[in-house]
């Protein structure tokens, strides 16, 4: 995959995290080290849960008593441990209800990986709760049913190499299919994830993450998104396709209580798409539902936005999910008591919280829909100022806009004739006429839109590199990256 992103170019600091790097194009992955292991043996054929586990002769059946080897609910100390798995496929009984209170480090983590080469070992759904430094490398997951990787207040979890299999899209059998709630340092990397009827990778109050070369593909709704306050997560090198509402968004929509201080305002915070491929969506290739210091530079949109727009920065929604009795609701006023931005209202369909968007950056993008395919709306959805009854209560400032310095800028744009619109500064738009940042002569003087049709080498067969002349024009076109606010 050709890299567009200048790495000339200075990204901008984040408030948020300082001791996160500051990403560009070229970052590595996560760097596990050279930890020492206590190595524990699993073969699901021949293994024999009374053993030690100690040796590959001496394997033991199930994962699950693999996992029992491991101390529970105290951190781990000397060597990690590491569990190899031989060639097989495991049942669910045989794997752990819960990867549940073990405490990795960094110099001694939990290591899950097959003993002869990646691929070699399916897993079940697996369900992560509490747990630290966990590592899964080379691995295949299989759910139809549910979640097939599903991890819960995880502290350094790492898949890596790994194929995460669901249903097919359209079979109604798995909403998401890798989510990650409440958790911080989660990093997916070099992945293959497929088949949701709801998001196939679904991050809700994650901080400080990355998603690095994966393919996220074949699901209803988005491919993935990072919401409900998630923070300082770099998206790179990644291809999304085969999507119902679109590739990937910045923000969404939560329930206050699923939350965690302080990011509580806004859906995401501190959110870098750079250099990834997204094709073959039906809805927006990238989008921001309620995002602060959002950058989405040098990424490559092909046949996108056939049921709507190209890329849309609209409202985040709000509500306090569940019923009057839950426990956790009780989160939704002492969130608000903080200054956080939500209501204790449960959501019916009309009376969330609307949050803004603020700092969204989107430069340096190729975006193209070949003869014969285009947005069947306008190019860009930007939601209008908003000051409804809904707002009332909420910590959120009104009127609530959604294009606060809002740049579209340097990108190479070709999406229907010289007829179809931006879908900017109407009276139900944002980026009017009195937005310095973003408005119709702004869009159209700073993006070459449909004056050059942006080649790709060979995207029928799957490459979405630029042609050297796209490059040339591209280079032409591009604009540095200002700091954020």
């Amino acid at each position: 995959m050709a890299l567009l992103f200048a790495l000339a170019t200075a990204i901008p600091a984040f408030a948020w995290a300082p001791e996160r790097p500051v990403p560009t194009a070229a970052d590595t992955a996560y760097l596990i080290g050279a930890p020492k292991f206590r190595t524990i043996w699993v073969d699901p054929k021949a293994g024999k849960d009374s053993r030690s586990g100690a040796t590959r002769g001496q394997a033991l059946r199930t994962l699950d008593a693999a996992w029992r080897k491991i101390p529970q609910g105290r951190k781990i100390t000397g060597k990690g441990f590491r569990i190899l798995i031989t060639p097989g496929a495991l049942r669910p009984s045989e794997v752990p209800n819960y990867f549940e209170s073990r405490y990795g480090t960094a110099q001694a983590p939990i290591l899950i990986q097959p003993a002869s080469g990646t691929g070699t070992v399916t897993l079940p759904a697996v369900n992560i709760f509490d747990t630290s430094y966990l590592y899964f490398i080379g691995l295949k997951f299989s759910s139809e049913l549910g979640d097939a990787v599903h991890c819960e207040k995880c502290d350094h979890f790492l898949l890596r190499d790994s194929v995460v299999r669901g249903a097919p899209r359209d079979s109604g059998k798995v909403g998401d299919l890798v989510k990650f709630n409440q958790s911080q340092y989660v990093y997916l990397e070099n992945n293959d994830i497929s088949g949701a009827s709801d998001n196939v990778v679904d991050f809700v109050a994650v901080q400080y993450a990355t998603l690095l070369n994966n393919r996220i593909h074949d699901g209803s709704d988005w491919c993935a998104y990072v919401k409900g306050g998630s923070a300082n997560i770099r998206v790179s090198g990644n291809e999304f396709f085969d999507c119902g509402t679109g590739g990937f968004t910045a923000g969404q929509g939560t329930g206050f209580q699923f939350m965690t201080a302080p990011w509580i305002k806004y859906e995401a915070y501190d959110i870098d798409v750079i250099d990834n491929v997204v094709h073959d969506v039906e809805g927006a290739g990238l989008g921001v539902n309620g995002g602060y210091n959002v950058l989405m530079a040098g990424n490559i949109l092909y046949r996108v936005g056939e049921r709507d727009h190209l890329l849309e920065f609209v409202a985040g929604h709000r509500s306090c999910d569940g019923m009057a009795s839950d426990d956790g609701r009780g989160k939704c006023g002492a969130f608000l008591a903080q200054g956080g931005w939500g209501t204790t209202r449960v959501d019916d369909g009309e009376n969330y919280v609307r949050i803004p968007n603020r700092h969204v950056y989107v430069f340096n993008n190729v975006i193209v829909n070949p003869p014969g395919t285009q947005s069947s709306g306008a190019q860009i959805t930007v939601a209008a100022p908003y000051s409804g009854q809904w707002q009332a209560g909420s910590n959120v400032a009104v009127p609530t806009v959604f294009d606060d310095d809002l740049q579209i800028r340097g990108n190479l744009i070709w999406d229907g004739d010289a007829d179809h619109g931006s879908g900017l500064g109407g009276e139900d738009s944002g980026c009017r006429n009195d937005n310095a940042t973003c408005n119709v002569r702004q869009y159209l003087a700073d993006n070459a839109v449909n004056r050059f049709y942006p080649e790709l080498v060979a995207p029928a067969a799957g490459n979405y590199a630029l042609t050297p002349a796209t490059a040339a024009a591209l280079a032409a076109q591009r604009v540095a990256i200002p700091a954020f606010n």
